[in-house]
């Protein structure tokens, strides 16, 4: 797995922990957006992309936020959270995309937060101009190269 691209937005104006969002690309193929940098108590670290998670009504069986006490499309009274099943570590979130092992999460944690660091003295330079995160690149792969 190779890092290709790295694209970092800082977080102006935001809270003190949102830090800023990223875009990476591996292997010119795959790209993940809206991983987080968070200011933590150790320092800044990467938050993987995530969704809340829902739960359907009973009577309607309309999709609505986990935590809900109404369904948002029928009205009806949602069971409270003790009796809904919620998923690992008992969180509203799920991440979308993750690392599946401590090494690639430290590779990617790493390329993101070295690319912040450039980022933040890219951003005191006269005449910054951010990057775009959701601006596709165009790669021209060679066929030959593929087999």
């Amino acid at each position: 797995m190779n890092i290709t691209e790295v694209r970092i937005s800082l977080a102006a104006g935001s809270d003190e922990q949102l830090l800023g969002f990223c875009t990476i690309t591996f292997d010119r193929a795959f790209v993940v957006r809206d991983i987080r940098i968070i200011n933590g108590a150790n320092g800044p670290f990467v938050a993987m992309p995530s969704r809340r998670v829902t739960t359907n009504c009973g009577n309607c069986n309309a999709k609505n936020y986990l935590g809900s006490r109404y369904c948002s499309e029928c009205g009806n009274r949602l069971p409270p959270l003790s009796q809904v099943k919620r998923p690992e570590r008992g969180r509203g979130y799920v991440d979308i995309a993750h690392p599946i092992n401590a090494r690639a999460r430290e590779q990617i944690q790493s390329a993101i937060l070295e690319a912040y660091r450039s980022e933040i003295q890219r951003s005191q330079q006269p005449g910054y101009q951010p990057l775009a995160l959701d601006v596709d690149v165009a790669v021209k792969v060679d066929s030959a190269s593929d087999e």
